[in-house]
C-alpha cells in the first residue's frame, strides 16, 4: 500500500496550488459580515459567535 503525503488541517492540499485563495481577514476587514454579488444574487457571508462561516442568499 502507497503511503500518502497529509497536509495541515485547514489548509489547502497542495493540488490546489494554482486555485486563488484568501485569508478571511483579507474579506472581511475587521467587520462580522460581507456581502458577495454572484451572476446577479447578492449573498451574505458571516462569522458567527463560535468563529464559523455561514454563506446565505
Amino acid at each position: 500500500m502507497e503511503k500518502t503525503q497529509e497536509t495541515d488541517v485547514g489548509k489547502p492540499p497542495a493540488t490546489m496550488a494554482s486555485t486563488p485563495s484568501f485569508e478571511s481577514r483579507e474579506l472581511f476587514r475587521g467587520h462580522r459580515e460581507v456581502y458577495i454579488e454572484h451572476a446577479g444574487q447578492c449573498y451574505r457571508l458571516q462569522i458567527t459567535r463560535l468563529n464559523k462561516l455561514i454563506l446565505t442568499k
